[in-house]
């Protein structure tokens, strides 16, 4: 191994920006699919507390995307569901390298002990053909009860429906107020040739590399959470990267692997936006904290299921990026009834000052989320800082 290349930790901020597509100014043409692509995967949530994760991110690199149209993406086969990290709307070419999850994750949840009690292998075959011979059903077309009330404790029919979707036997073919509609795989899933498994890791690691831009052994074996982490590092000790010391936000260093053409990258890497921005806490920028932190200095912590006494910020609280800098955090809540857009939290980051022209600059941003979202008025409902 060779002398690493160095990044200063103002390439490495500019680099993980433009790698996550939040360096351009998120207006112009839309390509919906081009994004999607860019990102591999975008994560999906019920909870609406202005918009949804998923609409959310999208937005955030295209203010021309609406709400809802990437549905529009399922139905057309575009993209199909499953789990990485979390429940996931993935790009359809990424399909024939997605076996070895189908089997992993199956395998894996009919072995947890909340799933083996429940319903026998002969009803799980009448509710398979059930769908086979009707067509698409919910949840809601089954009704088996929970004999214990336990917490997280889930329906006989409900494990089935998971552990046939997790193990691809059935496929998400569209969502109905967010309810999840079950078909069969294979008449969801578009035509597509199941690639070898060793074949299916090189793909899916090589593809985490080049959306990371840089990152340890870890970090690409959790993108997809596809595999070990002993696969992942095995690609990583076999695959020709580039070793890179990167600088941290406190001046400290970090040693890492780099994608092949970092050079080329760093080269060519555009300035960040100065434009302000409101992110969602589950965008594909901060999902890993302890990256996020070490880059940007930024610590930020999901509290949705925090004890409200607990909490150190809010309930739903957005990190504000300007920049390559993140220079604040802001809690707000939506009355879609009522038209509005509330903010109830206001905390700037240490160190970082609020003139005139940022707060304007924020102001500009709520206005612009309030329209996606629907909301006519933005109402403070604490002091701007």
């Amino acid at each position: 191994m060779g002398a690493r290349l160095k990044l200063s930790n103002k390439q490495a901020r500019h680099l993980w920006l433009w790698t996550n597509a939040l360096s351009d100014t998120p207006t112009g043409a839309l390509d919906l699919d081009a994004i999607i692509w860019r990102l591999g995967f975008v994560q999906i949530d019920t909870i609406r507390n202005v918009t949804r994760a998923h609409n959310h991110i999208l937005w955030s690199r295209n203010q021309n995307v609406r709400e809802g149209m990437i549905w529009d993406r399922l139905a057309k086969r575009d993209v199909f569901e499953h789990f990485t990290h979390d429940a996931s709307l993935i790009d359809r070419r990424v399909l024939p390298y997605w076996r070895r999850q189908f089997d992993r994750l199956g395998a894996q949840v009919g072995r947890y002990e909340w799933y083996q009690s429940g319903l026998a292998k002969a009803q799980i075959a009448d509710i398979r053909k059930r769908i086979e011979a009707e067509g698409a059903l919910s949840t809601h077309a089954f009704d088996t009860k929970v004999e214990k009330r336990e917490m997280w404790a889930r329906p006989p029919h409900k494990k089935a429906l998971d552990q046939m979707w997790y193990s691809g036997e059935l496929a998400t073919c569209h969502r109905k107020n967010f309810v999840k509609f079950y078909d069969l795989g294979t008449r969801v899933f578009p035509t597509h040739e199941p690639a070898e498994d060793a074949h299916a890791v090189d793909w899916l690691c090589s593809a985490a590399m080049d959306r990371l831009s840089f990152g340890t052994s870890g970090e690409v074996g959790r993108f997809w959470d596809a595999m070990s982490a002993r696969e992942a590092k095995s690609w990583c000790d076999a695959a020709e990267l580039v070793p890179v010391e990167i600088e941290t936000a406190d001046r400290g260093k970090l040693t890492a692997l780099a994608h092949p053409d970092i050079e080329t990258r760093l080269a060519t890497l555009p300035a960040p936006t100065t434009r302000l921005r409101i992110l969602n806490p589950f965008d594909p920028a901060i999902r890993d904290r302890a990256r996020l932190e070490r880059l940007f200095g930024f610590d930020y912590r999901n509290e949705m299921f925090v004890p409200k006494p607990k909490r150190r910020w809010g309930y739903y609280v957005y990190p504000l990026l300007e920049g390559d800098r993140f220079v604040g955090r802001i809690e707000l809540k939506a009355d879609r009834k009522a038209g509005v857009l509330s903010i109830v939290g206001f905390w700037p980051e240490p160190r970082v000052q609020w003139p005139v022209a940022r707060h304007a600059k924020l102001e500009a941003e709520l206005q612009r989320f309030a329209r996606f979202a629907g909301l006519k008025q933005v109402v403070w409902h604490t002091t701007p800082g």
